[in-house]
């Protein structure tokens, strides 16, 4: 099958930017900048340095060992590995051989791993030394790869090439691989650790015209990013590839830890940040946090689930810099922006459509709701994913048409639109709790308990129940130090919820199970209690 998807049906294609830029392949904007900026910094990671020079000739030597293996333009290459700099010259590698990059998920089974990496159509599959163990059950078996075409990053073993070894033997010169814009550039997988995972494609348009909507949050020659997310994470390219693609510096975290991303913040005087929620929430918790000179930063950008009105509120206040919440989904359609600064009587909301971008709310029928009204997003804009790798019966199932057959993607988020276009996300629509007939949405619930003095952290599941078929459960995280009473906080929310809203308990908990990004698991948190009852979820 071919490496790129046909064209969704009436959707728009990004082939020039707002001020009619005309398109330009991410991997020759990073050739151009190691070119001419050769000296400056491109990459830390560990007190390791590369520069750009030297970041562009590992890029083309990766790219002609590629060619020469039998990697063909269109092909897929595989990488299971924690984030280091080997990693982010793989990454740009693949791209400029005109390769498409299939980043695997570190939290995924071994099972769906090697399932994501056939599945793929892989046809090269780097491995970094962390993940050995994992990939072992799997690694010897993996169907479709080119000869030799296992390559270790950091460890050597038989059947493997050694990377160090295998790069160098590269060109040092570019590949001469043209790059279009409907050309292949990501497979990202949006499950990994049960069932069937979805490929979601994207093309070089895509990106590109993601990079170019970006140019105003501040992305330039002088950006250093620190990067703490996992490589294989949409959330993390939206901030590596603008920073890297306009000539910035990348400083690579291969963990977040709070103190260290503080101490790098100081010491490299970051400039950008992409972080997930509950990131925020840590740093600015730490006792420390108002000790580091954070003055550098310029923009600080949140996404993969809704930041909190407080903290929010805490990050105008405390973090100097611009701050942007982004609400989007990894298959693109809608996303929405939010200024926090400029808008600090919205902080509930999740801002408005983005550039480019046409959002709507629907009912269970399909049919456009009034403003004000709750219902399932929908979405379209420039950045759409090409569509659901070798799946087309799922692409289909994303899409809602409007009655002049334009293309729309369905979220799967609830959410409502206030009259100033402002969207606030109420639930996943696969969570949303139904109690004795009536719908309740958690993010109404949780944003109660948020406000209560000794809540840190709070997630609001179904639960079964007899009487009402499901009822609400909130799952607490108390604040340090606090002794607080489960029936105590809520008596004290049920006062301030409507009577259908009202919820059956509270439990108190450490914290939170969630993703590597940073989402609430629901699924795995209400599993137990269904389990118990003899019910499926």
């Amino acid at each position: 099958m071919s490496s790129v998807a046909p064209n969704l049906p009436n959707t728009p294609s990004p082939l020039s930017a707002p001020d009619s830029t005309p398109f330009e392949a991410i991997p020759d904007m990073v050739a151009h900048w190691a070119k001419a900026q050769p000296q400056r910094r491109a990459l830390l990671c560990d007190g390791r340095q590369v520069s750009w020079g030297e970041f562009g000739s590992a890029v083309d030597r990766i790219a002609n060992a590629l060619l020469a293996m039998g990697f063909r333009p269109g092909d897929k290459a595989a990488v299971l590995a924690y984030p280091s700099i080997e990693y982010v010259q793989t990454f740009f590698g693949i791209l400029r051989a005109g390769g498409c990059v299939v980043p695997l998920s570190t939290m995924a089974g071994a099972d769906q791993l090697k399932m994501m990496i056939e599945d793929a159509d892989s046809r090269v599959f780097f491995l970094g030394s962390g993940m050995r163990e994992l990939a072992a059950p799997f690694a010897d078996r993996i169907e479709g790869l080119l000869p030799n075409g296992r390559i270790a990053f950091d460890f050597n073993a038989p059947g493997w090439q050694s990377f160090d070894a295998w790069m160098k033997a590269g060109k040092d010169a570019s590949p001469g691989v043209p790059v279009g814009p409907e050309m292949a550039f990501n497979l990202i997988y949006s499950s990994g650790t049960t069932g069937v995972p979805k490929g979601i494609l994207h093309n070089h348009a895509l990106r590109w015209f993601l990079i170019k909507r970006w140019e105003n949050m501040g992305f330039a020659p002088d950006t250093i990013s620190i990067v703490s997310t996992p490589l294989y994470s949409n959330t993390t390219l939206v901030a590596v590839l603008p920073t890297l693609s306009m000539g910035g510096s990348i400083v690579l975290m291969k963990k977040f830890d709070v103190v260290e991303f503080l101490k790098l913040s100081q010491q490299e005087k970051v400039t950008h940040a992409m972080l997930v929620p509950v990131q925020y929430q840590r740093i600015l918790a730490h006792p420390d946090f108002d000790k580091y000179d954070l003055s550098s930063f310029r923009m600080k950008l949140s996404t993969s689930a809704p930041l909190r009105l407080d903290t929010k509120r805490q990050i105008a206040a405390r973090w100097p810099g611009g701050m942007v919440e982004v609400y989007g989904l990894t298959e693109g359609g809608g996303s929405c922006m939010l200024d926090v600064k400029a808008h600090p009587d919205k902080l509930h909301t999740v801002g408005q459509p983005g550039f480019g971008t046409e959002m709507k709310i629907l009912d269970e029928q399909g049919n456009e709701v009034p403003r004000g009204q709750p219902g399932e997003l929908v979405g379209r804009s420039y950045t759409m994913m090409s569509g659901y790798y070798k799946q087309p019966g799922k692409t289909a199932e994303m899409l809602w048409h409007d009655k002049d057959g334009r293309a729309f993607f369905r979220s799967g988020d609830l959410g409502r639109m206030d009259e100033d276009g402002f969207v606030t996300l109420l639930d996943r629509k696969k969570d949303m709790i139904i109690s004795g007939g009536f719908n309740i949405y958690a993010a109404d619930l949780e944003a109660v308990l948020a406000r209560h003095p000794d809540v840190a952290d709070v997630a609001v599941i179904g639960i079964p129940s007899e009487q009402w078929g499901e009822s609400p459960l909130a799952l607490v995280v108390p604040k340090p130090g606090i002794k607080a009473d489960e029936n105590a906080l809520k008596d004290w929310a049920n006062e301030q919820l409507g009577k259908t809203q009202r919820i059956a308990g509270v439990e108190f908990r450490d914290g939170l199970e969630r993703s590597t990004i940073g989402k609430v698991l629901k699924k795995e948190l209400r599993a137990p209690y269904w389990a118990k009852a003899g019910r499926s979820i």
